[in-house]
């Protein structure tokens, strides 16, 4: 494929056909964020795609590509009509296709009606991964998220209602340790009312380079150590109401201690289980991870 620059993806999609309809991120201004810092946004043109699309059905088989992830950042924030012309030209050249999926900003979803939702869902767009990262207002202003969380929970729930399917991300250690247990129960509420289809925790990983690294060098944000994340991945998932069944994953590259489970009914499981390694203080942890992998 002819990719441009560093190309970033959910770990869920790795066999996915990964297609480059944006390049960068539309907004790009999230404190803790270094993707596609090297990357003036800008969409790619229907040719170009056109170009890759058919690339793909060479080197791969056209009746194998069944999952597309539709790149960079903030897809989404591209015109619905352009959206659809994309997805008629995946339909078209992969007769197996069975879903598109899409990195989500809340700027890209509040700029979305639900109609339009319901269109790019009869069109094949229906899984879109979104940051909320936090559910606490305060730490949402800080991290420069440009929304609150009202705002953010209008546009998830366009989404939703739309009948798209939601994957939020939420990241552990993000509020300091002065608001670690506010976070983690403000983030599980948050989630509780947006009660998306999956929920996933990260560990934040200062990046040299961006505006959060800057802030704990200066001393302005202190990160909870080992024990403190643990405790407020204990606290998230206690405070997570999502009986529908709502798959959960603790086990991205940034996360010490890997989990997985649905919810409710793996709650107390899961509770449990960082008791338990709370409880001992040998027990293994993954190391914290190299900011040069994420």
């Amino acid at each position: 494929m002819r990719y441009e620059g560093s190309v970033y993806r959910p770990p869920s999609e790795a066999h996915s056909l990964i297609l480059q309809a944006t390049l960068g991120c539309s907004y790009n201004r999230c404190s803790y964020c270094a993707m596609y810092q090297e990357k003036r946004f800008r969409p790619r043109s229907r040719d170009d795609l056109r170009v890759d699309m058919d690339l793909a059905a060479q080197v791969h088989g056209a009746d194998a590509i069944r999952r597309i992830f539709l790149a960079d950042g903030d897809a989404l924030i591209l015109r619905t009509g352009r959206l659809l012309e994309i997805l008629d030209d995946i339909r078209e050249r992969f007769p197996n296709f069975e879903r598109a999926s899409v990195y989500a900003s809340p700027q890209s979803m509040l700029a979305k009606s639900v109609d339009d939702i319901r269109a790019l869902k009869s069109a094949g767009l229906t899984l879109y991964y979104t940051g909320p990262e936090t559910g606490h207002p305060v730490v949402m202003e800080r991290i420069a998220k440009g929304v609150t969380p009202e705002e953010f929970l209008e546009g998830a729930a366009r989404v939703t209602e739309g009948g798209g399917k939601l994957s939020a991300i939420f990241l552990l250690g993000i509020g300091g340790v002065e608001l670690s247990h506010e976070h983690a129960v403000a983030s599980a509420e948050f989630a509780n009312r947006m009660a998306p289809r999956y929920v996933s925790t990260l560990t934040l990983t200062a990046v040299p380079g961006t505006p959060i690294h800057d802030e704990i060098e200066r001393g302005d944000l202190v990160l909870p150590d080992d024990h403190g994340i643990l405790v407020e991945l204990r606290t998230f998932i206690s405070h997570l109401d999502l009986p529908g069944g709502a798959v959960f994953r603790s086990n991205h590259a940034s996360n010490q201690l890997p989990l997985g489970g649905r919810l409710n009914a793996d709650r107390e499981r899961l509770v449990a289980l960082v008791d338990q390694v709370l409880e001992d203080p040998a027990f293994p942890l993954r190391p914290r991870v190299d900011p040069s992998r994420l």
